[in-house]
């Protein structure tokens, strides 16, 4: 992506409604063929954001730039982008065709264009033979895809979607973040969506923004924003987390040390830049935690018997594909546990108030500065 030049500049934009501060002084640049999230929770100011790159609502402060043309004093009809909505916003008596050529229509485009453009487009988005049904004779995904085509319809720089999947059920909710994600491959068009949703965001993005209170807390690939947040609100925003605070007692360039009251002395095997006693926080994935039965931990999951504590099963959620386990430490403090059930008979290895080992290696806890 780093040879990719920006589509869109946002340089120190904030927005004010009154005294209230929506977007605080915002600076990002998204890329040409990007999936770029903007993501967090309500009242971020994601959506505000999303809004004035589509012109309905204007910056207090700052500058939008679409193809390095300043965005002030331009109409949300006139910019290159186009918005998909929450709502989808589908004409109930419009048959499919129509409802994607409407755009087409409005700008006066030749006939024969129109029909060659709303055939592609309905192929893009697997609709293809289905220009003549009416709104209610589509199921959810495929009202989605309507409001998709319409979108790309028109050819432009960026598709803006707010929360775009957000009205569909669970299931259908996944297959699109796949079929969204390909699409958005295939034609090479810039997208900008808002979700709440970290599942949705970490499977479609190329790159996400991570909001809270206005300002952008991180901004990185998915990968790096789940192994590597840069605080404890992105650790704990983006998937499950066990976060304990401590101080740090010893830190050199290939291991350092946390003392954490409520977890007992963590071993890292890099180190982590900060001065003698300084208070951190240390963050540990539920996945990464291995649990057996006192006794029988194993050399690999704990090298030279580091990191382990110990505790006993307060709760237990079979989900399936994983079981989450609530584990009460003999400190009191509890941790969260995943174990994939690799066999159907996974779920039965552990139950209520057992007794257990927790084992963790030195490259898995994550140690936060703020």
């Amino acid at each position: 992506m780093s040879d990719k030049q920006p589509v869109i500049s946002i340089r120190n934009v904030t927005k004010r409604f009154g005294n209230m501060v929506a977007v605080d002084n915002v600076s990002i640049d998204i890329l040409e063929g990007e999936f770029f999230v903007l993501l967090g929770p309500s009242g971020c100011g994601k959506t505000t954001l999303l809004r004035m790159i589509a012109g309905f609502e204007l910056p207090s402060e700052g500058q939008i730039l679409i193809g390095g043309q300043d965005m002030a004093g331009v109409a949300p009809n006139r910019r290159p982008v186009n918005m998909v909505f929450q709502s989808y916003a589908v004409f109930p008596h419009m048959t499919v065709a129509d409802n994607v050529a409407y755009g087409l229509k409005i700008a006066g485009i030749e006939k024969s264009e129109i029909r060659h453009r709303v055939n592609e487009a309905l192929e893009l988005v697997s609709l293809g033979g289905l220009g003549t049904r009416m709104p209610d004779q589509l199921s959810g995904g495929q009202r989605q895809r309507v409001a998709l085509a319409r979108g790309l319809v028109m050819r432009p720089k960026v598709l803006l979607l707010d929360e775009p999947l957000s009205a569909l059920d669970a299931k259908l909710r996944a297959q699109m973040q796949f079929e969204l994600a390909e699409l958005q491959d295939n034609v090479g068009i810039t997208f900008v969506t808002v979700t709440h949703d970290q599942d949705e965001a970490l499977s479609m993005a190329c790159r996400i923004a991570v909001m809270n209170k206005g300002d952008v807390a991180q901004m990185a690939v998915p990968a790096d924003l789940y192994e590597h947040p840069a605080n404890r609100f992105v650790a704990d925003f983006i998937g499950s987390v066990n976060i304990f605070e401590g101080k740090l007692t010893l830190d050199e360039p290939e291991r350092a040390e946390v003392n954490c009251p409520g977890l007992g002395r963590v071993y890292l095997n890099h180190g982590v830049t900060g001065a003698h006693e300084t208070t951190v926080w240390v963050a540990i994935r539920p996945e990464k935690i291995t649990m057996t039965a006192p006794g029988k931990a194993k050399a690999k999951d704990s090298p030279a018997g580091t990191n382990i504590a110990h505790g006993q099963i307060k709760g237990m959620s079979y989900l399936g594909d994983i079981t989450l386990y609530d584990v009460r430490l003999e400190t009191g403090e509890s941790l969260r546990v995943s174990r994939p059930n690799l066999s159907r008979w996974d779920q039965e290895d552990f139950q209520w108030d057992d007794k257990v080992s927790l084992h963790w290696h030195p490259s898995s806890p994550i140690v936060l500065l703020s």
